[in-house]
């Protein structure tokens, strides 16, 4: 999620067809503005936004996932992640791929300017093409904006930073990196630096080398699934965070879960992980203000909420309370053991569209919480 300079957020969806009524398409990834306060806020598609379509691509083709977004002034950035091939492990992320909108959404161009937007083969991913590809480790495929006011005004150091995780694997998916970029040359990877430790006299140290980087935090092992509920499915994102300065309090906040794994490895298997942070500094140090073990939000036991996002439109005034947005995979175990009779019941659809509403209707009914899930976080401070 991010804010526009008009006050308007937009708000990524992956893996649905979002508010769409009738649903009309599965997308990987699209982008909808979000316009009032909670808990009746309006929805619409951005409506320059190129397609990501499930539908329309081949199965062999690389699917882009959009994890981060990011607006300044009227300048909108998104990195979209992509996965390797691998069949014979669980898939790991391995790119992350930068579109840019100069206009507001208006319209949409490659991180070099061209257009129309290209979603690459395989074959034509590279460092060239995509913003980070094959880093050491798998760093930065899974990347997250620092998200500071409308249009990102709030900030004054004139940076635009960016959170990436080390890997896809426990070990590396629990080290948390980051990046900066002058906010006008966001589009040019050459004039990236990465955060590589800090001085003695403790203010930040920051290197043009990728292979110097540093981690800013660390998150508990454990909650990297190692094994997969579906054949051929990627690793789940954990500890992608969600980092928005809080203005009134002048301090930094970070939410981030991991995945509670069942005894085999397998994703969801138990409740996730929920950890809420502050820092002075977008570097930290992080000082943890929350821990939940077992995240059931609304004290229900089966459920398996992920990906919180702070939504940066909706701190309160005095910075005391903000919204903590997730979506919950509760049912996803049930899913997976129904697939037979699911694929039956989708091959009932005749059209693209049909078999959208099919899709939508069975996602609806086996994981109810795979939606916008919404709940007021209050701080107390000292």
């Amino acid at each position: 999620m991010t804010q526009m300079a008009n006050g308007t957020q937009l708000v990524v969806v992956n893996d649905g067809t979002g508010w769409a009524q009738p649903p009309a398409t599965l997308f990987s990834t699209r982008i909808w503005t979000m316009t009032g306060q909670p808990p009746a806020p309006a929805f619409a598609q951005l409506g320059g936004y190129p397609v990501v379509d499930h539908g329309s691509r081949p199965e062999t083709a690389p699917s882009y996932y959009g994890h981060s977004v990011l607006a300044v002034g009227d300048t909108i950035y998104q990195f979209l992640s992509t996965l390797d091939q691998a069949e014979d492990r669980p898939r790991h992320w391995t790119g992350a791929k930068l579109i840019v909108s100069p206009d507001g959404g208006a319209t949409w161009q490659n991180s070099d300017g061209s257009a129309p937007v290209v979603w690459e083969d395989f074959a034509d991913q590279s460092r060239e093409t995509l913003a980070f590809f094959n880093e050491p480790g798998g760093a930065f495929s899974l990347v997250s904006f620092l998200q500071m006011g409308p249009g990102y005004r709030e900030n004054r150091d004139g940076f635009v930073y960016i959170y990436g995780l080390n890997g896809s694997v426990d070990g590396l998916m629990n080290q948390l990196m980051l990046a900066r970029v002058p906010k006008d040359r966001v589009a040019q990877r050459a004039d990236y630096e990465y955060f590589s430790g800090l001085s003695a006299d403790g203010t930040a140290r920051w290197s043009a080398d990728i292979a110097a980087r540093q981690p800013v935090h660390e998150f508990p092992l454990g909650w990297v699934n190692y094994t997969n509920l579906f054949p051929g499915d990627l690793v789940v994102e954990s500890w992608l965070p969600s980092v928005v300065w809080n203005e009134a309090l002048g301090q930094y906040m970070m939410a981030a879960a991991g995945i509670g794994n069942a005894p085999d490895g397998t994703e969801f298997g138990k409740p996730s992980y929920l950890g809420i942070y502050l820092s002075d500094h977008p570097w930290g140090p992080w000082k943890q203000v929350h821990e939940d073990k077992a995240w059931t939000p609304g004290g229900v036991s089966t459920a398996r909420a992920y990906s919180p996002q702070i939504a940066p439109g909706w701190l309160a005034p005095d910075g005391k309370s903000f919204w903590l947005i997730w979506a919950d995979l509760a049912g996803l175990r049930k899913y997976g053991e129904d697939g037979d009779l699911i694929e039956a019941e989708m091959g009932a659809a005749a059209t693209p569209q049909e078999r959208s509403e099919i899709e939508a209707d069975i996602l609806r009914r086996y994981l109810p919480g795979f939606s916008m899930n919404a709940q007021r976080i209050d701080l107390t401070t000292d």
